[in-house]
């Protein structure tokens, strides 16, 4: 019996690498190829380099798409967190049976497809005047993020005890001052982990931002997309490395909140 669990135990172990190695392979061969000396898209590289990391930086085109794209990350995420949360605080504490449909309905984006979602974003947004301009991707990366805030910060509340909020209460504490120094301190990491998954997943978007984007406002992804149609030059793995590494750089600030949040003294 020992050994047949030692066995069962090794063999996992051994798939688990695998499928480690599977999923991260593509991704170190994007970042070998950013490096490559070759004027087209090529493996082996046959040379080290860093003019593709120059050009993404020194071409107008990708400069204009990279800054476009913060534009509208940063305040979709910072919209998109301060919404998710407060829907998910409102939901926590409503009994009503419209909640759930409340939840499932901004939940939504999460389970529509989303060329379904850009489809109908778009046919709005032509009506509202707010296609090809910034607000309305703005508007459109807040409608796709805020599952993502309000998900996380709602599992969080579960595990949430509300005798802290009716202690602050009883003690005098008005709302506003029992949100903020009761609940959303010991919220918080959940908060901070929504706001860099709503930061993620609107610098990555590509579907919407394709409906909604002009040559004038173009996100970078989306220019990513153009341009791997019609140039083959390692701009594109730069590019893609970039993306990588900023999504991977939230995911170890998330990390190190949540670590450190569970170290602190009465959390």
């Amino acid at each position: 019996m020992f050994y047949s669990d030692k066995f069962w135990g090794s063999l996992r172990g051994v798939v688990n690498c695998l499928l480690v190695v599977y999923m991260l392979a593509p991704l170190v061969v994007v970042l070998v190829i950013s490096f490559s000396s070759a004027l087209f898209l090529s493996f082996p590289p046959p040379g080290f380099s860093m003019q593709w990391y120059d050009k993404m930086f020194s071409n107008p085109t990708w400069t204009r798409s990279l800054i476009t794209s913060v534009k509208i990350m940063v305040p979709a995420a910072i919209l998109s967190t301060i919404f998710g949360t407060a829907a998910a605080l409102a939901l926590s504490k409503m009994k009503s049976k419209w909640s759930v449909f409340i939840r499932g309905l901004l939940m939504a984006p999460l389970i529509i497809p989303v060329i379904i979602t850009a489809a109908a974003i778009f046919g709005v947004f032509r009506i509202w005047g707010l296609y090809g301009n910034l607000q309305g991707l703005i508007i459109a990366h807040v409608v796709l993020t805020l599952p993502y805030v309000m998900s996380t910060v709602s599992a969080n509340l579960v595990m949430f005890d509300t005798r802290l909020e009716d202690a602050a209460a009883n003690c005098g504490a008005t709302p506003w001052m029992t949100f903020r120094r009761v609940t959303l301190p010991l919220i918080s990491p959940s908060v901070l982990s929504g706001l860099l998954f709503a930061m993620v997943i609107s610098f990555d978007e590509l579907v919407v931002s394709l409906f909604l984007s002009t040559p004038q406002v173009r996100p970078v992804t989306v220019q990513m997309w153009s341009n791997i149609k019609g140039d083959t030059d390692p701009t594109i793995a730069a590019i893609a490395t970039a993306l990588f590494l900023f999504s991977l750089l939230a995911l170890l600030v998330d990390g190190i909140a949540r670590r450190r949040s569970g170290r602190a003294p009465g959390l």
